[in-house]
């Protein structure tokens, strides 16, 4: 059996650490930008009535951009609403008091995340409290079902109106009717 130098050894040993600080990238990549949040963050809470697929450590965004995280989902014992507890960034402090939450989907089976569209007051949150405008999760999966029985709108309920037959035609000449 030939020897192997330390060429190859070498060679070998740089492939596999090469390899390895790839996979460290792809798991910090894929985190989709947990680590970029700084460590000082503040709670607001937002009432739903459905979440969908929410996640704690889910997103939470404003025009796209990431700055807070879901850090606690709980269920209301009274009202049976979900009450999410959104940790966000202390650089965005100025949130306006009549934003509105929403639970929105990245792509068609992407991660559920937070929305946050910001409104026009020149009030702002203050920690702790409570987004009051919300928009629940859409279930895909139950829309669909609803449109594949309902035949897709073509189904006519009793009692509808029914188009007009239409009018019979005038013979053309020289034909006998």
């Amino acid at each position: 059996m030939a020897t192997r130098g330390p060429r190859l050894e070498f060679a070998v040993g740089a492939f596999l650490v090469l390899a390895l600080a790839s996979l460290l990238v792809l798991a910090i990549a894929s985190t989709n930008g947990r680590f970029g949040l700084s460590g000082d963050t503040y709670e607001l809470t937002a009432r739903f009535t459905q979440i969908g697929q929410l996640r704690p450590n889910a997103p939470v965004k404003i025009g796209g951009v990431t700055i807070g995280r879901v850090s606690k989902i709980d269920l209301d014992p009274v009202k049976f609403d979900s009450i999410v507890t959104l940790a966000i960034d202390e650089r965005f402090s100025e949130i306006p008091i009549d934003t509105s939450a929403g639970i929105l989907t990245g792509g068609l089976l992407g991660e559920s995340y937070v929305g946050l569209q910001p409104g026009g007051d020149m009030e702002v949150f203050k920690p702790g409290e409570e987004l009051v405008f919300t928009t629940p999760a859409v279930d895909l999966i139950q829309m669909v079902g609803k449109y594949m029985f309902s035949g897709g709108g073509d189904n006519a309920a009793p009692g509808d109106a029914q188009p007009a037959p239409a009018a019979p035609s005038a013979p053309e000449e020289g034909t006998t009717p």
